[in-house]
């Protein structure tokens, strides 16, 4: 049972309300930055108008390895609902590695004494790439190396190209290095190869279940080498580019042949690890390895007898997927907890994209909730649109029940997440994106006076950034790089820039005063926020407040 002390006897504000702009980072105007250009006057008005401080949303700050370590939405997220920093997946998966930890651990040498035995073959699939936000690369090469060590004598490898979390178009710079590094590898008595790929917006890696057929393609891509067929990956993508005009996410999947037949089908006997550190894209296609018989998503075709390894447990409730490599953070102590055992009525709310943010990770890595008496989630379904065809997604469906939610009295503690900023800006398209800000600030412009009506206070911050930044920058100039026709070099990953934390409040601000902003706070510092304006003491493990009651 968690409790939480009341601050001198008083009973706080009601309700508190926390609005997530996805993806909306604190940077300076530029002709790249989708805030700054797009018309928000509300958004402006309010950043002027309300105490503000900026948190940190990247590295050691959301328990990333390093300051070169974009933030995501999941360890946003976790630290958003959390009060606290855990080391998470990048900094875990590397320290196991490091150590030794991971292979010893029973998993890998299951599924490596499994193909020894069988004289099968070991494949990874995963995010082939640097980006540290899904995977890294790195961790692969050391899986490679280990696993040649072992005795292992074939090994595929299914790569899902990201150009989301990297570069858009920089493929070929991850392609080419790496098949020199698998060819030193490779010897007569190990044949390591690459087996089939595709963009990561099309194949396999759906989340939330927003998209099954993902899931299907990448499916028949992996395991039944079904697909256009190339002699090798980077065939593929110059392919692809030239008839597509596709950036990396979106090219279409591919499979590796040699004399008309591919090179790394799954069969029985097989051993499988996928190499995802992060949970929200690893889940589905670990159900279709692990459903069984039960399994109805889509057809599978064919099932081979494999066993079957995630990098981490990425759902710990579901348990899911039963093998894997790394123990994930170990998240205790989170807000939702705390105030449904003292029986504080919450409510969560996002569409399909970031439901699960405002829910599992939110709730610490747990599916499910803390009590179905005290908590209620909804989840607007999702539109399977490309996301720049429909930048405003459905922002305005959940404002519609969030306002009636306000007004119908019954929850004390709101949480929605507005995944516009980060999905659109994924998209590399600035247009878009500042039509996607420019219909986010049309919603704020609906909550707020419904929260003035109602008494109530509203924490209005983002996870990380992303559509403040749409563009590369020189590092050592500063300046904004342009492709050879003058358009902007796109940029479709996350930034390394502060987010807002906005403290609006017309009907309570007397309660409490804002602390000045030195640079010290982050993500971490928002559930204890969210607790003192409801009229508690934080928890002290969790990191401080911004506020003072008085």
């Amino acid at each position: 049972m968690k409790t939480l002390t009341p601050h001198n006897g008083t009973s706080g504000i009601r309700p508190v309300l926390t609005i997530v702009m996805d993806g909306v980072g604190l940077a300076p105007a530029t002709e790249a930055n989708a805030v700054s250009l797009a018309r928000t006057p509300n958004l402006d008005r309010i950043m002027k108008e309300y105490p503000m401080v900026s948190l940190k949303a990247h590295g050691p700050a959301v328990g990333l390895p390093s300051d070169d370590d974009m933030g995501n939405s999941e360890v946003g997220h976790n630290a958003l609902g959390s009060g606290q920093v855990f080391a998470q997946g990048a900094k875990l998966v590397s320290s196991s590695i490091e150590s030794g930890k991971m292979f010893a651990s029973e998993t890998w040498q299951t599924l490596i004494g499994g193909v020894k035995e069988n004289n099968s073959t070991l494949h990874f699939i995963g995010l082939f790439s640097d980006g540290n936000v899904h995977s890294h690369i790195d961790h692969l090469k050391a899986m490679l190396q280990q696993a040649k060590a072992e005795g292992v004598k074939n090994i595929r490898i299914h790569i899902l190209l990201d150009g989301r979390d990297v570069g858009e178009t920089s493929a070929l710079e991850y392609i080419d290095p790496f098949e020199a590094f698998i060819a030193d590898l490779s010897d007569e008595n190990c044949n390591i190869k690459i087996a089939s790929g595709g963009g990561r917006m099309q194949i396999t890696m759906d989340r939330y279940e927003a998209n099954w057929a993902m899931v299907d393609l990448g499916w028949k891509t992996h395991v039944l080498g079904e697909g256009r067929q190339f002699a090798s990956a980077h065939e593929a993508v110059e392919t692809y580019r030239a008839e597509t005009k596709a950036i990396d996410q979106d090219l279409p999947p591919f499979v590796i042949a040699e004399n008309g037949a591919p090179v790394g089908t799954i069969g029985d006997g097989d051993s499988v690890i996928f190499y995802n550190f992060r949970g929200d894209r690893a889940i589905e296609i670990s159900k279709a390895f692990d459903g069984g018989a039960d399994f109805d998503k889509f057809d599978r075709v064919r099932v081979p007898a494999v066993l079957y390894a995630g990098m981490l447990e990425y759902d710990g409730d579901l348990h899911i997927p039963s093998r894997y490599l790394v123990n994930p953070p170990e998240i205790t102590n989170t807000m939702g907890e705390y105030l449904a055992d003292m029986k504080i009525s919450q409510f969560a709310i996002s569409e399909t994209q970031k439901y699960g943010h405002v829910t599992y990770f939110w709730n610490g890595n747990k599916s499910g909730m803390f009590s179905e008496e005290y908590e209620t989630y909804e989840e607007i379904p999702s539109d399977i649109v490309p996301f720049e065809q429909r930048p405003w997604m459905k922002c305005a469906e959940i404002t519609d029940r969030l306002i009636e939610v306000l007004l119908s009295g019954k929850y004390d503690c709101i949480r929605v997440n507005f995944p516009n900023g980060d999905m659109v800006g994924h998209t590399g398209s600035l247009e878009a994106t500042i039509c996607s800000m420019e219909a986010l600030d049309l919603q704020l412009g609906r909550i707020l006076p419904v929260l003035d009506k109602v008494g109530g206070v509203a924490i209005i911050t983002a996870d990380h950034g992303n559509a403040d930044e749409m563009a590369e920058f020189d590092k050592k100039t500063g300046s904004v790089k342009k492709n050879k026709d003058g358009s902007l070099k796109a940029k479709t990953s996350h930034t390394l820039n502060p987010v807002p934390c906005i403290i609006y409040d017309n009907a309570n601000a007397d309660k409490y005063t804002v602390k000045e902003d030195k640079g010290q706070f982050g993500l971490s510092n928002v559930a204890a926020t969210v607790v003192n304006l409801l009229g508690y003491e934080a928890p002290e493990m969790w990191d401080e407040s911004v506020i003072e009651l008085k």
